[in-house]
Parts: structure tokens; C-alpha cells; sequence
């Protein structure tokens, strides 16, 4: 891989793709990312905002970062007793 030439959502393959200049493609699958870090609706919820409104910081976190330490720093859920 060299240098980054697009991320974006692919809303037919529910994927953030990422297109690198030397014709190498990384997909990230939402759907199972989801499934794995997202423990309630309001973390999903983020998941998907990044998804849509910044799919390179989304690509980013769930490759280099703590995708499961994020989301319990931005989300708040406190369960009905």
C-alpha cells in the first residue's frame, strides 16, 4: 500500500472502502464490526454516524485504534433498573 486516494461508504456492500494508489483496496465490514463492539443502540448509533459523516476517522478507529474504549468515552447508557 502506498498513498490513500479514497475512503467512503459503500451503501451496497455495507463497507468502508478504502482505495490506495498502487490499486490495493481495504474493506471494512460495518455489520460485523458492530456485532463485535457495539454492546447497546447508542454506540451503534455512533458507529453509524462515523460510517456515514467521516468514514476515513470511522476506518481509522477500527483499524488503529480502541474502537470499544471510544465508544464507552463518547456514549452514555445507564440501564432502567
Amino acid at each position: 500500500m502506498t498513498h490513500l486516494i479514497s475512503c467512503e461508504f459503500n451503501i451496497d456492500t455495507a463497507c468502508v472502502e478504502l482505495k490506495f494508489t498502487d490499486g490495493s483496496m481495504i474493506a471494512i465490514d460495518t455489520i460485523a464490526v458492530e456485532n463485535e463492539v457495539a454492546d447497546n443502540m447508542y454506540q451503534r448509533s455512533e458507529l453509524d454516524y462515523l460510517i456515514y459523516n467521516a468514514p476515513l476517522e470511522y476506518a481509522d478507529l477500527i483499524l488503529n485504534g480502541d474502537p470499544e474504549a471510544y465508544l464507552k468515552t463518547v456514549t452514555e447508557y445507564k440501564p432502567l433498573d
